[in-house]
């Protein structure tokens, strides 16, 4: 008995242990996080960003050994081309030999910035590694790169860091820290498995031809090192973008913060770290929340122009200049940014579909983004009969986007003394009536259009603030912008 009460007591403290261990941790990674106060305010005005995926999956575009790799024959992954060793289960040395054969001739780094700026992206997210292991930069750590086992003999990212310094873009990574299919291990699943016998492998490692390596011996060796290597190579990040952590434990998510704020004490860190740290809430991919996780302030939706993101030769899913402005205005009016994706094909080039879509959504921002940049929410989001729940690729692949916004249907942001009326309507009347300023009509000083700053009529009617005339006798874009200026 005594034995029994004395190996009770000795598991109690050693789970008190444990646990002082947890709250130790996560009370630092919250002091660092509050120390970037003023980097998150300056990364959620920005507002809207480009996520380029990039890497030896563009050169295959969707296709392995003349077979199309799609969700129905191949599984929910293989909808997008970046998981296509996964999908195919394509061996590492097979994979490699595509690798050694890539060599992208119609790279220009200064024609993907300025791309990004001139669609009104204010930062870019740049692909390091994604979950195939290949360094998408010059690597000291692995001579599995870009520059050293390829003939292309150029570093990639170097050139983009450049470019955004030339163009004034604040520069983020990607990076794939727990999920790595040529040197990775087992992306963390036994030891999951220690801590529960029961768990659900949804194996995300490579499960056909796995690297003899542990979990462990991946992070210590390839992945802590070239996180530390691109901390240093490229000063000065706005943020380190890390994915898919499903299997990762608290010590080794907070490992990865602890990296940035040692050697970039102001880059942020995405919640895709794992275990509920990082800065800023990462939503699921092409999903729009309803409810922000309380404990994040800043949050982001990363989306994609079609159904995929690394290069697929076959996904012509675009698309329209409409949806697209819908996304980047409902994520607006929740205080969210939007990061959009392009995939450029394995010989360097953006599809023209792809920048066909960013030069229209580069004409709306211009004349418009004074309602999206540095804007926070509004006491009301949205109001109007339309409403649309946005959860996620598979959703938007199977139902597609065939919505027409009404004239009732408005969002609003905020900034400073000024509310924004924003609507995507197709046509309207001569007025408008908006439920939403009824509330604080009395301190209306003014009401304009974004357009051409022309000053508006407005009256107060029913419970209802009507404005005349929101739109331009000659519109040059659907919808409007109205800027409601208080006292």
């Amino acid at each position: 008995m005594k034995k029994n009460i004395l190996l009770f007591f000795c598991l109690l403290l050693t789970g008190f242990v444990f646990c002082q261990g947890d709250e130790e941790l996560r009370n630092e990674w919250h002091k660092m996080h509050e120390s970037k106060q003023n980097a998150l305010k300056e990364y959620n005005d920005l507002k809207f960003g480009m996520f380029i995926h990039w890497g030896v999956y563009s050169k295959l575009g969707g296709v392995w050994k003349g077979v199309k790799i799609v969700p129905e024959k191949f599984g929910p992954q293989a909808t997008i081309g970046e998981w296509i060793m996964h999908s195919a289960k394509i061996p590492r040395n097979e994979y490699c030999s595509v690798a050694k054969t890539f060599n992208p001739a119609q790279f220009d780094a200064d024609l993907w910035v300025k791309l990004a700026k001139d669609a009104g992206m204010k930062y870019i997210i740049a692909m390091t590694k994604h979950h195939d292991g290949f360094s998408m930069y010059h690597s000291d750590v692995s001579d599995y790169n870009v520059y050293d086992y390829t003939e292309f003999k150029r570093d990639p990212i170097a050139e983009i860091y450049k470019a955004c310094k030339k163009y004034g873009l604040r520069l983020g990574l990607y990076y794939s820290h727990s999920i790595d299919w040529m040197d990775g291990g087992d992306a963390g699943i036994a030891q999951a498995k220690m801590l529960d016998p029961q768990h659900d492998d949804a194996d995300q490692g490579n499960s056909w031809d796995p690297s003899p390596v542990s979990f462990d011996d991946y992070l210590e060796h390839k992945a802590k090192p070239q996180v530390k290597e691109i901390l240093t190579k490229f000063p000065d990040l706005l943020k380190i973008w890390f994915d898919y952590p499903s299997y990762m434990n608290l010590q080794q998510s907070f490992d990865f913060c602890k990296l940035g704020y040692d050697y970039q004490p102001q880059c942020l860190i995405n919640s895709r770290v794992g275990n509920d740290l990082g800065d800023v809430l990462t939503a699921g991919d092409n999903e729009i929340p309803n409810d922000i996780n309380g404990n994040y302030s800043f949050w982001e939706t990363p989306g994609t122009l079609n159904n995929t993101w690394g290069y697929k030769s076959y996904d012509h899913d675009w698309k329209s200049l409409n949806e697209m402005l819908f996304w980047i205005v409902e994520i607006a009016s929740k205080g969210g940014n939007y990061l959009l994706n392009i995939g450029p094909d394995g010989n360097g080039a953006v599809p023209e579909a792809s920048q066909k879509i960013l030069k229209q959504i580069g004409v709306w921002m211009k004349q418009n983004g004074e309602a999206i940049y540095g804007t926070t929410r509004w006491t009301t989001m949205k109001e109007g009969p339309t409403s649309l729940v946005m959860k996620g690729t598979g959703e938007r692949r199977k139902k597609g986007f065939n919505t027409t916004f009404t004239h009732k249907d408005f969002w609003f942001t905020a900034k400073d003394k000024n509310i924004y009326i924003i609507s995507l309507a197709s046509s309207t009347g001569d007025k408008i009536r908006v439920s939403s300023l009824f509330s604080c009509f009395k301190n209306i000083k003014s009401i304009s259009r974004l357009e051409d700053g022309k000053i508006l009529a407005w009256k107060v009617a029913g419970n209802k603030v009507e404005i005349v005339n929101p739109v331009a006798s000659k519109k040059t874009l659907q919808g409007f912008v109205l800027k409601v200026e208080l006292k």
